[in-house]
Formats: structure tokens, C-alpha cells, sequence
């Protein structure tokens, strides 16, 4: 009784949820970011509400947001958010490895972030497979959740927090990089990784240089990818 107990699809959610609640530490003023610029773009509160709660893409949505108001072609739009979350191929199969097979899968992928998969990636291994699915469900659904509600907060309420906290602005567009960066900064240790994402940081700046910032953040990961997969180390073996 005690064993079906812990596993249970209720308890295994709100364990999602609970390991979660730390990413809320980089999504919630992101979200509130957004919400801002959204709203100063043009758009209205449940215009920027439903590109959150629909798009649900990160960096995707600010540029979907830039393009609009500068008033790119649609077709230009929509293939740039296209190309940003490209990496979301490499996620997928990645966690279909370590979740059963399920006819909800379409939701599950849209539940899917950054920060979700690094999270995932970690944890679920760790998680018995009968507790996996109700777990994901939970962390995801806690991640878009807190996304959405931190949209629709800084679309009504962000030029009044920003107006009454003006260092509260100069915070918040730095708060999801802080996060990737306690994400990233241990991989470092290893020289294949660190080799690889030096290569990205340096691909994005360069790219930033030379003006072609909207397709930076693409092309210089995949200038990682190629020389993570290209660039070996071997094992020196010591012989004793």
C-alpha cells in the first residue's frame, strides 16, 4: 500500500513541483520583462498574455515581440522563432528516452524549456519510471504556469513596479542569463564542453559585432554543436 502510495501520479506531480519551484528564481522576472516590453510594443495585456501561454519560448517571444512592432514580414517572423528553438529536436528525443510512451506527448512538448530539460535530464534518471510522466507533468505545468502569470503581471502592472523600483528594470533582463550561467558553469570542468562553449560565446559576440545579432543566438550554438561533436579528447591512460 505504502509503495503504490509513492507512486501515485498525485504525489509524483507535486514532487515535479516542488523541485521546480527553483526555476521560478529566473522565469518569474523574465516573464515580468517580457510582459513590460510586450505592452510598450503595442500589444495589449492578453495579447502578450496569449503569446506566453500559446509561443511560450523565451527568447523566441521577444524577438517575435521586436520584429512585430518594427514590422517584419510574417513569414521572416515566424522562421526566425523557427530557427531559435531548433534545439528543441535535440531536447526531445533526449527526455523520449527516459519518459514512457504516452498519447499526451504533444502536450508534454510544449511544456518543454531550457531550464525544464536541464532539470529533467537530472533528475528523472534518478526517479523511478512509474513516477517519471506524472513528475514531468508536474514540473512543466509549475514553469508555464509561473511564466504566463509573470507576463500578465508585468503587462498591467510593470512600468508602476518599474516607475516606483527603477533598479528593479536593471535587474530583471538579467536574471534568465544568471540562470543559464549556474545551469552551464559546471560543464566547464569538462575540456569537451568547455571547449565547445567557449566556441558558442565567441560565435555569438562575434556575430553581435558584425550586426547580425537576430541570428547570433542560432548560429552560434550551432558552432558548439559542430565542435562538440568534431573535437575529441583522448584518455591519456597511466600506466602503473
Amino acid at each position: 500500500m505504502n509503495q503504490h502510495a509513492s507512486h501515485s501520479p498525485g504525489r509524483s506531480a507535486l514532487q515535479g513541483v516542488r523541485e521546480a519551484i527553483p526555476l521560478l528564481g529566473g522565469y518569474i522576472p523574465v516573464a515580468l520583462s517580457f510582459g513590460l516590453v510586450a505592452t510598450q510594443a503595442g500589444f495589449s495585456t492578453w495579447e502578450a498574455t496569449a503569446i506566453s501561454a500559446l509561443v511560450y519560448a523565451g527568447a523566441s517571444q521577444f524577438l517575435f515581440v521586436g520584429m512585430i512592432a518594427t514590422g517584419a514580414p510574417l513569414w521572416l517572423v515566424v522562421a526566425m522563432t523557427l530557427l531559435i528553438n531548433v534545439r528543441h529536436v535535440v531536447y526531445g528525443p533526449n527526455l523520449a528516452a527516459l519518459l514512457p510512451r504516452s498519447r499526451h506527448w504533444p502536450w508534454l512538448m510544449h511544456g518543454l524549456t531550457d531550464q525544464v530539460f536541464a532539470l529533467a535530464l537530472t533528475r528523472l534518471p534518478q526517479l523511478p519510471e512509474a513516477t517519471r510522466f506524472s513528475w514531468f507533468v508536474g514540473a512543466s505545468l509549475l514553469a508555464w504556469g509561473a511564466w504566463i502569470a509573470g507576463t500578465t503581471v508585468g503587462a498591467t502592472a510593470g512600468e508602476t513596479l518599474t516607475a516606483r523600483w527603477p533598479l528593479l528594470g536593471e535587474i530583471m533582463p538579467f536574471a534568465l542569463p544568471a540562470l543559464f550561467l549556474t545551469m552551464v558553469a559546471p560543464r566547464f570542468t569538462d575540456k569537451r564542453w568547455a571547449l565547445a562553449m567557449g566556441c558558442t560565446i565567441l560565435a555569438a559576440l562575434g556575430l553581435n559585432l558584425v550586426g547580425w545579432s537576430n541570428v547570433a543566438i542560432p548560429l552560434a550554438a550551432a558552432c558548439g554543436a559542430l565542435c562538440f561533436y568534431m573535437v575529441k579528447f583522448e584518455k591519456r591512460r597511466r600506466e602503473t
